[in-house]
């Protein structure tokens, strides 16, 4: 589990209800008309705005937002080192035992089509395409959630407008005022609270998590062409750190 989503969910519910109670307390912050308005509105028109194919699975895409898949990238780049020091002893065709027991699907499909001997530019477009596929379905995923969030504020401006129709619908019974405002400002809210606090924060990790696949997807890429191209160990360690942060450019060599 992502330790930072999960803490800062928390703390967004805690300062949230904490201010709450210290006023008037929650009741009268719940109301169901403001939230059919918001919720119900904003949801109508995502429907409409994407397709049904790809709204089935953002629940499943937001569960990477709790729940990512994580990258060891250090412990990569030592298993692409050792693949290039075993293909530039023992040929390529040596690795096809180990790219067999490869767990990085990604990885294992890139190396078994350079042990078959496909040509690098095959590889380099096939492995490219993927990505870049991938990280086109992610992005797609995340403009629903960005979409979501524009879409909460709006019905809750909406939601203001139609509580200030009613209250001054109303103005000649003072006590209908009050609630009619209430509704006005608590649908404000309602947009608010779902627009920035939840849906533009998961849209915005999510493609956090999408860049971090492709920067990975990259390193491998980069990785089996120079084990195709037969590069030094050493010169395809030094390739493969510069997508790491300096602070953590550690050699296996030194």
């Amino acid at each position: 589990m992502d330790l930072g989503s999960i803490v800062g969910s928390v703390m967004v519910i805690a300062c949230l209800a904490y201010a709450i109670m210290l006023g008037v307390g929650i009741g009268p912050y719940i109301d169901v008309p403001s939230l059919i308005i918001v919720i119900g509105g904003a949801l109508s028109s995502t429907l409409i705005s994407f397709k049904m194919e790809q709204l089935k699975k953002v629940g499943k895409v937001v569960t990477i937002i709790f729940k990512p898949q994580t990258f060891d990238i250090p412990s990569l780049v030592r298993k692409l080192v050792d693949y290039s020091t075993v293909a530039r002893r023992d040929g390529i065709l040596a690795l096809e035992a180990p790219v067999n027991q490869e767990e990085n699907l990604f990885l294992k499909k890139g190396l078994a089509m350079a042990v078959d001997g496909n040509e690098p530019d095959v590889i380099r477009s096939l492995l490219e395409l993927e990505t870049d596929e991938s990280s086109n379905r992610h992005k797609g995923y995340a403009a629903i959630l960005d979409q979501f969030s524009g879409l909460a504020g709006s019905y809750g401006m909406i939601g203001t407008l139609i509580g200030l129709v009613a209250m001054l619908l109303n103005m000649s019974d003072p006590s209908a005022i009050g609630p009619a405002m209430a509704v006005a400002i608590i649908t404000t809210l309602y947009g608010a609270v779902f627009g920035n606090v939840i849906a533009s924060p998961m849209a915005n990790i999510l493609m956090i998590r999408n860049n971090d696949e492709v920067m990975v997807r990259n390193l491998i890429i980069e990785g089996i062409m120079s084990i195709q191209a037969g590069d030094n160990p050493r010169t395809l360690e030094q390739k493969l750190l510069g997508f790491l942060p300096p602070g953590e450019r550690i050699s296996q060599f030194e």
